[in-house]
């Protein structure tokens, strides 16, 4: 089985890729959007950190957060989320896809995939090119033909802010590259060992 080492770093910021077990597509319905809104600020209620930017996909969501000084726990933090998404989805009618002998054996559910990816956000402009990403998101997977189309992500609220012009990203305009980013592991496609 692989090491798994996380870079943590106090105070840091850090970009993650979160997905649901077998690429199931529920992150947007309704009732997933607010099982994640109501785990998220459980969770930041006992372990604050700030998040400039979430963009959920129906299966799989990008955040970016800054930890107070002094803390990088966000492994505790994102077992906690799944755990609260998870009680709150499955006591509200929600479904989970069928556990294989490892996940039963492991007490684990059918909701998401066990790990998640994480990035040190460590410059300006690496984490300029992610904030980004996360918000051309929804356009690069084809749900929407501009991030401003997406109600799911903060985009509005940035451009809000002069962040953003409200068309930056649409489709018409051509795709944004994004090839500098190591889109492999931040759309990560490991599958859980089952």
């Amino acid at each position: 089985m692989p090491n798994y080492r996380r870079y943590r770093v106090p105070g840091g910021t850090c970009f993650f890729t979160v997905v649901t077990y077998r690429r199931r597509r529920f992150l947007t319905t309704d009732l997933g959007r607010k099982c994640l809104r109501e785990a998220i600020e459980t969770v930041r209620k006992d372990r604050p950190f700030e998040m400039p930017a979430v963009i959920p996909l129906p299966e799989h969501l990008h955040a970016i957060w800054k930890f107070p000084p002094g803390d990088a726990d966000y492994p505790t933090r994102w077992r906690r989320i799944k755990e609260e998404f998870t009680q709150s989805w499955l006591a509200a009618g929600g479904t989970e896809a069928p556990l294989t002998a490892s996940r039963r054996k492991r007490k684990e559910r059918g909701i998401w995939q066990r790990r998640y990816w994480e990035h040190l956000l460590e410059e300006d402009d690496d984490y300029e090119r992610h904030f980004d990403y996360t918000h051309y998101n929804a356009v690069k997977h084809q749900e929407a033909n501009c991030p401003k189309d997406w109600p799911h992500s903060m985009f509005l609220r940035w451009v809000g802010h002069g962040v953003y012009d409200p068309d930056w990203g649409c489709a018409h305009r051509g795709p944004l590259d994004f090839s500098d980013l190591d889109e492999t592991a931040m759309e990560y496609h490991l599958d859980d060992e089952d």
